[in-house]
């Protein structure tokens, strides 16, 4: 019996793609996948130059969905559809490429006088075989409409799925669950053991699970049936130690918590709106 909580832990591949960089930890050598999650790729933090931008040209997808979700700055997205729509912090762009959809992503014309920033997870999800050649779709989330549970100085908002009672409006095409988690100083939220396959991933800042520091950028697998606390990390300043860590936490199936984690969260935000349509290019 081992008293490590973690099954694996999944150092990133890091690219350079010149002005920014992206730390890939799935796929990976030791994990192709966990749950539906395919890729889990951070976009920065990064300060372009000023006058420049990403410039994502089109491309191809097919039977996946990618998920984008930004910390900051803003990306404005153009697909086969004919949809235009620009992402900004804490809303969802959902992408379902089913039988094909092409896209492409740019800095906002806006943004690139002064060096746009860029801040964010984007992650690929496989499909079920029974989707895979669905029609094409795309679906904007904005932030007011994702519900946050909060208690003990911590919050997650919930990007995907069920979480506390509390569900976001973006399409699950397997049941999983996506939230973004903010510790303050003290603050503690509970990882329960329901799910088969659960990760963190501290995306800003220090964290802890259980006394162990999670070290930013690395994908941590926990092993089936562990239960956890996640904590801000108090021991050794890393670059960035005064922020407030930023931790993104998902699983194959929605958890439940029971009555002692359930009665120190509550949801503090109510959606007051659904998936909106995308306005034509």
């Amino acid at each position: 019996m081992t008293d490590d909580p973690f099954l694996l832990t999944l150092h990133p591949a890091t690219h350079d793609l010149g002005g920014f960089k992206v730390h890939r930890t799935l796929p990976h050598r030791e994990r192709t996948t966990i749950g539906p999650f395919i890729f889990f790729d951070q976009m920065g933090p990064a300060q372009l130059a000023a006058g420049t931008g990403i410039d994502v040209r089109p491309h191809p997808h097919i039977n996946l969905a990618t998920v984008t979700y930004l910390f900051a700055g803003a990306i404005d997205h153009r697909d086969s559809l004919g949809t235009f729509a620009t992402i900004e912090p804490g809303a969802v762009n959902l992408m379902t490429a089913g039988r094909g959809i092409s896209h492409s992503e740019r800095s906002p014309a806006a943004l690139r006088p002064d060096g746009p920033v860029l801040s964010g997870i984007q992650t690929w999800i496989a499909l079920p075989s029974a989707k895979e050649e669905i029609d094409p779709a795309f679906e904007h989330v904005p932030k007011s409409a994702l519900p946050v549970v909060e208690g003990s100085g911590a919050s997650a908002r919930v990007v995907m799925g069920t979480l506390w009672g509390a569900t976001s409006p973006v399409t699950c095409h397997s049941e999983t669950i996506y939230a973004d988690i903010h510790l303050e100083p003290g603050g503690a939220m509970p990882i329960d053991p329901e799910a088969d396959e659960r990760a963190l991933y501290v995306a800003e800042g220090q964290a802890s699970l259980d006394g162990l520091e999670l070290q930013p950028q690395v994908l941590y697998l926990l092993r089936p049936g562990v239960r956890g606390t996640l904590r801000r990390w108090m021991g050794r300043a890393t670059s960035g130690g005064t922020s407030s860590p930023r931790a993104a936490t998902g699983s194959i199936r929605p958890r439940t918590t029971g009555a002692q984690a359930a009665s120190r969260f509550r949801r503090t935000t109510r959606p007051n709106s659904s998936p909106s349509p995308s306005r034509p290019r």
